[in-house]
Order: structure tokens, then C-alpha cells, then sequence
């Protein structure tokens, strides 16, 4: 009986080796989403640049991206630009201020230019809690219907888009031709 108590703190640690040793390999941009077939939660926000508030069916007609990002993110800062050329060359993009000062968010959208054709102010955090948010930024692509179809976390830099997003983005836009 001693002896198995001995090796008891061995056997503990072995499992937690192996179960840390398996996340080295697990890929951190790619965190389920319970939300993936689902339609976009409802909500009832303000819109950041304060003139309108905004619902769920502000957002349905055509497949787009909707963007969680705040200032306080400095990976969005990175993503920014990105998000610029894809509004440029026509992608529909929807943003989600997400616990952030809203002085601070008029500021960024003036300075660094604003890529969304709607912008939720979600200062709270509800909406992103409804959504499953983890951090900023996350980018969830919706059909024309308001059905969630896939996320992706992390900044989405021209490489991300050209290998892994705009065939995604490109299948919605063909899906919702008539």
C-alpha cells in the first residue's frame, strides 16, 4: 500500500504531461463554436457612431463577416488594415465594438478608417457573450439568412484570406445568388 502511494503523484503528473504535451499541437485559432448553424443572436444595441440602434435583421440580406474588435486590442490594430482592402474590394463586413469606450472607438474609425458598413456598440458585452466571444478579434461568417456558418479567431492578415477565408466568403456570396 505504501508503495502505491508513492507512485501516485507519478501517475497524476504523467496525465497532465500528456494532456499539456497534446495541446502544443492543437491549433488556438481554431475554438469551437457552439453557435456554428445557428442564427445570429437577437439583439438591440446602439450603433457606435450613436444615430440609429441596431437589431439582428440590420444584418440579413447578404452573407457577411461580422468583426469583434475595441481599441484596447492590438492584434485589431494589426487586423485593421486587412479589413480595409477586403471593404475596398467589396466584402461586406459588419463590426462589434466589444467592451470598449466609445469615444475611443470614434476616434479609432476616424484615424484608421472604417471598414464596417455597420457598427454594433456592444460596450457590455452581451451580445458577446451570446455569441461566445472569447477575446478580440473573432470573426464569425454569416449567409444571407443570418445563420452563422463558420469563426475564425485571430487577426486575418492577407494570408489567412487568400488560403483560408475567401474561398469560405466566396461559397456564401455564390450560395446567395438566385
Amino acid at each position: 500500500m505504501k508503495r502505491w502511494m508513492m507512485m501516485l503523484p507519478l501517475a497524476a503528473f504523467l496525465v497532465v504531461a500528456v494532456f499539456l504535451y497534446r495541446g502544443l499541437y492543437l491549433d488556438p485559432a481554431e475554438l469551437p463554436s457552439a453557435m456554428i448553424g445557428k442564427p445570429f443572436p437577437e439583439f438591440s444595441l446602439p450603433s457606435v457612431q450613436g444615430d440609429k440602434t441596431l437589431t439582428r435583421a440590420d444584418l440579413l440580406g447578404k452573407p457577411a463577416l461580422v468583426n469583434v474588435w475595441a481599441t484596447w486590442c492590438i492584434s485589431c490594430r494589426v487586423e485593421h488594415p486587412v479589413l480595409n482592402k477586403l471593404a475596398e474590394r467589396g466584402v461586406v463586413i459588419y463590426g462589434i465594438n466589444y467592451k470598449d469606450v466609445n469615444a475611443d472607438a470614434l476616434k479609432w474609425l476616424a484615424e484608421f478608417h472604417n471598414p464596417y458598413l455597420l457598427d454594433v456598440r456592444d460596450e457590455d458585452g452581451s451580445l458577446g457573450l451570446n455569441l461566445g466571444v472569447y477575446g478580440a478579434p473573432e470573426t464569425f461568417f454569416i449567409d444571407a439568412k443570418g445563420i452563422i456558418r463558420d469563426k475564425y479567431v485571430g487577426v486575418i492578415d492577407e494570408v489567412i484570406w487568400r488560403e483560408q477565408l475567401a474561398a469560405k466568403y466566396q461559397a456564401l456570396v455564390d450560395e446567395a445568388k438566385p
